[in-house]
This record gives C-alpha cells, structure tokens and sequence, in this order.
C-alpha cells in the first residue's frame, strides 16, 4: 500500500496507540462553551463553537511553546468540579475510541484542578471514573479502548514530590506513570530529581517533556540523572545527528538513545505549532524514524493542534510517503512503549494489532 492508497478511511479503522496527550488539551470546544456557561466563567474569547475551535489552533508564524501554552488557562477554569473532571475525561476517552486508539496513556497535573474545593486525590479520581465511564460508552458503541493516566506535575512549581506520590498512591487504580510537564526552558527535569527518585524507588514509571522547546542539555539531564524511560518530545536529538559527507553520524548522546531504545513521544503538528519545527516537512520525524530511533507518532493537545491521531498519520504520510507498513512499525513502537504490563502489551500486540493491520492489508488486495 502506497502513501496515495493510505486514505483517512483506512487510517481510522487501524488500531492505534497513543503516548502522549494531554487532558487538558483535548476538550470538546462545544463542551468547553457547556462548562463555562454552567461555572459562571465568563473569560472565553468567543461563545461561537467553531470560532473558539479556531482560535484554540496557534498556528501563527512566530509561535512558541509560551503561545501555544496560554490557551490552556481556559480549559482548566472549566475542569474544577468531580463532574466537569468526569465529563472531560469520558469524552476524551469515546473521541480516542471513535479515531480507531485502542490504548492511551493521557496526562494531566492534578495540581492544576484544585480552585473548586477538591483534594488531589479527588482530582484524580474523578479523571479515572471519567476514563472508565468513557471506555464503557466506547464500548457499547463497538469501538474497545484501554486508558491509563500519567500524572504531570508542573516544573515551574515546588509539588513534583507531592504529584509523584499520588501517582504511586493510584498505581493500581489506572495510573501508570509520572512526569513534568510545562515550560522547558529554565526548569530542568534535575530541578526535580527527588520526585524522580521516589518513583525509581518504588518500581514506578517516568516519562519526562524533554528536547521540544530546549534542545540536548534537556535530554541529556533526564536521561543521565532522571533515568527517564521514555521522553516527551524528544525531537531536539536531532542537534546531535550531523550530515557528514553525504551521510548521517549521530554524536554520543543520541548513539545512546538509540543504542538504548528510549522512545520518543513525538508530536509532529504541536512541534510546529509550539515553534519547535518549521514545519511539517522539515520536521525531523522522517529522519529519525529512518535512522531507527523507537520512534512513536501521538497528537499532544488535539484541541489546541486541531488534529486526531488518524489526522495527524494521515498528515505525515501524505508529507513522507509512509505507508501501512510504516503505521504498523510506528504503531508497535508505541505499543512496545506503553507501562502497561509486558503480557498486556503482548497481548495488545499479538490480538489487536497485528491482525488488525493484516486484516487491512487482506482488504486492500
């Protein structure tokens, strides 16, 4: 199958795994219009659905991660009570299922949730019961999704210990993971090296935003010191991959990644949006998925990039001339890349993916 016969249609009915999305970034706009009519909150730029879905999209020249970042204040006013936290989590859940996601690792920061009178662990438990109630509703619609949540906290504030043990607090309870999440620049991941070593400590998974608005002395300090499993962007490798005569020689650092098969959380369209790439043809994902690094495609903030993850595999083959092959493989990166438990993730693997895309390619030929 070519990139030209790799329709929309046919990326949908693939199954799919998704890494990377944030919950606060994924709001319906109708629901966002909903939350802010019932709350009282009177700050949206406009109460028209399709002019508020455009202008959550920053998309202008000259974007930066600070930019794409500012549209999150209006999300999280509307994410302050246990059913505004439910509802948002239930539609995240039906809308990844309708786009053909099997498996989802979403995040969110509790820290974030706490202006309505709730606790942490309130916080978190609604977003789960959101999550359960959504897969069920998914289900009964034939669509099968899994969701688990990774628990952010923000680098710029001081509750990175707090956040880490309300993950291990609810590993049991559908939280696999912790991270850092917010602005990159002059907040380290080693500025929260003791939230980091309490998760190693207790046998837990980490992931951590690295290498998207700062380039390798970021990736560098949450691979060395942080141990991170998998990184959150990750895409500033690409500084230390270097064209020598024609033909790529990667530097150390991004040996060792490689050599190590950390995975990458790549997020091509909120790269260019968040000024991290130029655009999506030169965006490093191609070169990086040739040069064999593990790879995984996932959206970010869907809301705020207006994309899904079928969108965005249709964008990137259209741009790099993937085909199904190059879903599937960037697909079992993702699935090989999950905290899911190793029989589960087999599982996943051997029942779901593989027979769904050879039963794609049996219908294409």
């Amino acid at each position: 199958m070519t990139a030209a016969t790799l329709t929309l249609d046919t990326i949908r009915r693939a199954p799919k795994v998704l890494l990377h999305e944030h919950l606060d970034g994924g709001l319906r706009p109708e629901t966002v219009l909903e939350l802010a009519h019932e709350s009282g909150y009177r700050a949206l730029p406009t109460t028209d659905p399709e002019e508020l879905r455009s202008w959550f999209v920053v998309d202008a020249p000259g974007s930066d991660l600070v930019g794409y970042l500012s549209g999150f204040a209006h999300t999280i006013a509307v994410m302050q009570t246990r059913d505004q936290l439910e509802r948002v989590a239930a539609e995240s859940a039906i809308d990844l299922a309708r786009d053909g996601v099997i498996y989802a690792e979403v995040r969110f920061a509790p820290e974030q949730h706490l202006d309505g009178g709730l606790t942490l662990s309130d916080v978190v438990r609604a977003v789960l019961d959101g999550f359960a109630l959504g897969a069920k509703e998914a289900a009964n619609e034939g669509h099968r999704i899994v969701v688990r949540t990774i628990l952010s906290a923000m680098r710029q504030a001081t509750r990175s210990e707090t956040i880490a043990q309300l993950a291990v607090d609810f590993r049991d309870e559908g939280v696999c993971g912790f991270d850092i999440a917010g602005p990159e620049d002059g907040f380290p991941p080693t500025r929260q090296l003791r939230a980091f070593h309490l998760i190693q400590r207790e046998d837990f998974h980490l992931t951590i935003h690295a290498g998207e608005a700062f380039g390798l002395p970021s990736i560098w300090e949450a691979v060395q010191f942080c141990n991170a499993e998998r990184l959150g962007h990750g895409v500033r490798i690409v500084d230390d991959i270097h064209d020598v005569d024609g033909q790529p020689r990667l530097g150390r650092l991004a040996n060792y990644v490689r050599d190590r098969r950390i995975p990458l959380e790549v997020c091509p369209t909120s790269n260019v949006h968040t000024g991290a790439a130029a655009s999506i043809a030169t965006h490093p994902i191609d070169v990086l998925k040739r040069l064999r690094f593990r790879v995984t495609l996932n959206t970010d903030n869907r809301l705020m990039s207006g994309i899904t993850l079928s969108g965005e595999f249709k964008v990137c083959a259209a741009t790099f001339g993937w085909n199904l092959d190059d879903m599937e493989w960037l697909t079992l990166n993702a699935a090989k890349s999950t905290f899911y438990e190793f029989d589960q993730r087999l599982h996943m693997i051997n029942t779901i993916i593989k027979p769904g895309y050879a039963a794609l390619r049996e219908l294409e030929n």
